[in-house]
């Protein structure tokens, strides 16, 4: 039995917000895993003599097996929903995790992030993101800046609670830790999920499609051109900023705060950058924390540590995460909702291209310098990149709408 479009337009069903939670807490788990390969990074450097380019070749792997898998994943979701991905993501987070502790050479290193990837990052995101966003017809930007915040939550948790767990106990119990710690977590969050009303009901599908602002499929390309550019320059700090603190001299404990207060701040710019999306449009609000995040990354190896070193995590993880859930929106308003899953794995499959690119590319940079001078600053030049491609996109928009306009016009006359 399917709503009419007519009911599901009075009020947003409640139990979105129980999705929103849940799939806040599993956005959590799985961006805080990848954000803690940035801890991971010397500890495991130190041991098995591998460089910076090679050991963060990690975050490159775990971020292209979410692109790749979250195609399948994207699919699979618009054609039978996405009941069960809680439990095959919290399987795999833990399982990988667990093996991690026990890792001996880079490729089961890379062999078991690509599994934390495949099975456990690009099910719990892109799609259950999209399931999300079509459970809310009134605000979807404010829920989905909520859900996305999670990811920044526990990119700021995780890492931190890794350095304690390293510290402590060395980088094997580490892993351990957190993977017990994803079981308790991850498994009680699967019993939540529902498929959106809105995604079952063909007859809201269908209608959808006939509003949207440019066709579905030109809008994801021009989204997924802009998007691989912007987070190869939001990964740079994202994997690099925790060892460039600390060949700057600061203890572990201290950079990684750095980083949990950068992804705490992110918490905030999700939420605001999905209720921008609300107010203003979520193209300008994509633009608008995307000049944010590129005008502030090339600053990070150029501030000693002190106030002005918060400050610019700070405004940095406010603007980068503002331009997460700008994506999520911009996705969520410009598709329809028979689409929707597949669109958000489309442009997630070029923003995990990015991201993977970035985090590589940074760390081969200092290899070659010998510092992080021209990683950050290659991280400024693709966000200018990104920036262009979007000033292009929007005025694609109004062209398509304007000649939108003119074929109604000539119709009505005609009629």
């Amino acid at each position: 039995m399917t709503s009419q479009p007519s009911e599901l337009s009075e009020r947003d069903p409640a139990y979105g917000w129980v999705m929103v939670f849940a799939v806040f807490v599993l956005s959590a788990l799985s961006f805080g895993a990848l954000g803690s390969i940035s801890v991971f990074l010397k500890p495991l450097a130190t041991e098995f003599g591998w460089s910076r380019g090679e050991t963060a070749f990690g975050y490159t792997v775990i971020s292209f097996s979410s692109a790749l898998f979250g195609i399948l994943w994207g699919h699979i979701a618009d054609r039978y929903g996405s009941r069960y991905f809680g439990f095959i993501g919290a399987v795999a987070m833990t399982v990988s995790l667990f093996l991690l502790s026990k890792n001996q050479n880079i490729y089961q290193f890379y062999g078991l992030y690509f599994l934390f990837g495949a099975f456990g990052n690009a099910i719990l995101t892109s799609p259950l993101y999209a399931n999300v966003g079509f459970w809310f017809r009134q605000r979807p930007g404010l829920a989905l800046g909520i859900t996305a915040a999670g990811g920044a939550v526990g990119q700021g948790i995780m890492p931190l609670s890794a350095g304690i767990a390293i510290s402590a106990y060395g980088w094997q119990t580490a892993y351990l830790i957190i993977a017990v710690g994803y079981f308790c977590l991850a498994f009680p969050m699967a019993f939540l999920i529902r498929e959106s009303p809105t995604r079952q009901n063909t007859d809201v599908v269908t209608l959808a499609s006939e509003h949207l602002p440019v066709d579905e499929k030109i809008a994801v390309a021009w989204i997924s051109a802009a998007i691989i550019f912007c987070c190869i320059c939001m990964s740079v700090p994202i994997v690099h900023l925790v060892p460039l603190l600390t060949d700057q001299g600061m203890p572990v404990d201290s950079a990684t705060q750095v980083l949990m207060l950068l992804m705490f701040s992110g918490a905030l710019g999700r939420v605001l950058g999905g209720k921008l999306g609300d107010s203003i449009g979520a193209l300008p609000a994509y633009m608008l924390m995307s000049l944010g995040q590129t005008i502030s990354v090339v600053w990070f190896p150029h501030l000693d540590p002190g106030l002005s070193l918060y400050v610019l995590a700070i405004f940095f993880g406010f603007t980068y995460s503002g331009v997460m859930s700008a994506i999520l929106v911009c996705t969520r308003t410009m598709v329809s909702a028979g689409f929707a899953a597949r669109a958000m794995s489309i442009t997630a499959f070029f923003g995990w291209v990015g991201m993977g690119l970035g985090g590589y590319l940074g760390g081969v940079l200092f290899d070659l310098r010998g510092s992080y001078d021209w990683s950050f600053g290659f991280a400024m030049l693709v966000g200018w990149v990104n920036l262009t491609i979007l000033a292009l996109f929007v005025l694609y928009t109004r062209r398509a709408q304007r000649r939108r306009v003119l074929t109604l016009a000539e119709e009505e006359a005609w009629n």
